[in-house]
């Protein structure tokens, strides 16, 4: 059976369209390594030129070594015809034809789809997740802000939202396969029921009630879209302990040419209120942008400061053809590279520091942590406990599971510390790989605090 690839550039929602597109698969069998497979869709992001160039790099490349590349997602307006002209894609389609990828990658001719149908939502119900301990559930597409630097609302349309019903009856069928977390994305979420009269609150509620779901966490939210009715919510026994609020900048001159919404004033109001109720925070943030002068930077620091924030995606800005501020009209200062750096790696070094204070805070706190992963980790001798011994080599390297807890921070938990505490738990307990552990939750009480916590002692939750 042909085998196909799937390479996903860029978002949250570009990596539920890659599980529709997979789940669309009748006739074709689903390979994981790119080296082996037939066919490679490149499932694309647009986002800056920067991703262009990659993306196109590594269309020339699988070109180069006989694959047949098939091009889509965000990228599709902006590159999709030159790649279809110069044999980098043997076939191109839009967003709303993903639904069909089993009928397009069954025509033996080049294939090049660039209607875009800017109202369409998706119809599937995705009956399993491939590869993954966790769902993203896309709840709705699009975005009706106009923020100067960004190109997405021309990419993926107008604000439009999934069916209720639609949404409920996918998360019922994951819970039914084992799903027990599920992450809920879009273009821009707190759009959701702007055009059928309701609101993502109300959907949370209704999320929160199905049997099987353990926990509930958002994608990205924009601050000028949680009213009283979304704080009510934030009490529910199985919402993350975690929100991502993308601010995008503390800078309330620099927030006027972004052409956002928020204000400095409502963001600090919004967050200090979250985070009263025992939250981590996180955002976006841009730094260099046009116009990111010293003087606005060193007012947008100050401001970051206060901010209770312990997680940030940091971007320094890249101009992108076809924005506003690309166009850079007000002829505003351009910041050097060197300098952009030095200020992104300042504002990491901040929101670093603060997400340690907070992990201090809550040391007491049983963290929950549904496990996703593995990685080796070297940890520092003064606080590798005896019990460790059975998951390090030569070099001090632990074999560890790794997951998020509750607090969207990452946890390590070493193979011999959880291999332990499911023999005291269940008796006698032979070697088991990873795949049987992958998807289960673990409550860890005793662990250590460093770069990232470390569990001590843990214990499988049912």
């Amino acid at each position: 059976m042909t085998k196909v690839f799937f390479k996903t550039f860029g978002c949250r929602s570009n990596l539920y369209d890659t599980q529709v597109m997979m789940s669309s698969l009748k006739d074709y069998a689903i390979s994981m390594n790119e080296r082996e497979a037939d066919i490679i869709v490149i499932n694309s992001c647009t986002v800056t030129n920067k991703v262009d160039r990659e993306i196109r790099s590594y269309a020339r490349k699988y070109t180069n070594a006989g694959k047949k590349i098939v091009f889509t997602g965000c990228g599709v307006k902006h590159l999709g015809k030159n790649l279809f002209q110069n044999n980098l894609a043997h076939t191109v389609f839009t967003h709303s034809h993903k639904e069909q990828i089993n009928a397009i990658l069954s025509n033996s001719q080049k294939v090049l789809l660039l209607n875009e149908k800017y109202k369409h939502v998706d119809s599937i119900l995705l009956p399993k997740i491939i590869g993954k301990a966790r769902a993203f559930i896309k709840i709705q597409e699009g975005c009706n802000f106009a923020c100067s630097y960004c190109i997405i609302p021309s990419v993926r349309g107008v604000a439009r939202s999934f069916k209720e019903k639609h949404i409920i009856e996918q998360i019922k069928l994951l819970a039914q396969n084992n799903i027990s977390e599920v992450i809920l994305t879009g273009t821009n979420i707190g759009s959701y029921g702007i055009d059928t009269h309701t609101n993502i609150a109300t959907l949370i509620r209704k999320i929160h009630e199905i049997d099987g779901i353990k926990r509930i966490r958002l994608g990205s939210l924009e601050p000028s879209q949680i009213d009283q009715t979304f704080l009510d919510i934030l009490d529910l026994e199985k919402l993350e302990r975690h929100l991502h609020i993308a601010i995008q900048h503390t800078s309330p001159r620099m927030l006027k040419i972004m052409n956002r919404k928020n204000s400095f004033d409502s963001d600090f109001k919004l967050f200090t209120t979250i985070q009263e109720k025992g939250f981590s925070l996180g955002t976006d943030y841009i730094i260099g942008h046009y116009g990111e002068t010293k003087e606005i930077f060193q007012e947008a620091l100050d401001n970051l400061i206060t901010l209770p924030l312990t997680h940030i995606h940091t971007f320094i800005y890249s101009p992108r053809v076809g924005t506003k501020s690309a166009q850079n009209a007000e002829k505003l200062e351009i910041i050097k590279g060197d300098i952009a750096k030095n200020r992104l790696k300042l504002v990491e070094s901040i929101v670093k520091e603060k997400n340690k204070k907070f992990r201090i805070q809550h040391k007491m706190t049983p963290l929950h942590v549904l496990i996703d992963g593995q990685k080796n980790i070297q940890i520092p001798k003064n606080i590798m406990p005896d019990n460790f011994h059975n998951s390090k080599d030569s070099d001090g390297i632990i074999q560890c599971y790794t997951g998020l807890d509750q607090y969207f921070n990452k946890v390590f938990i070493p193979v011999s510390t959880l291999h332990q505490s499911i023999e005291s738990q269940y008796g006698d307990f032979t070697q088991t790989n990873f795949n049987l552990l992958k998807g289960k939750w673990v409550e860890v009480k005793d662990y250590c605090i460093a770069e990232h916590n470390i569990a001590y002692h843990c214990r499988i939750i049912e």
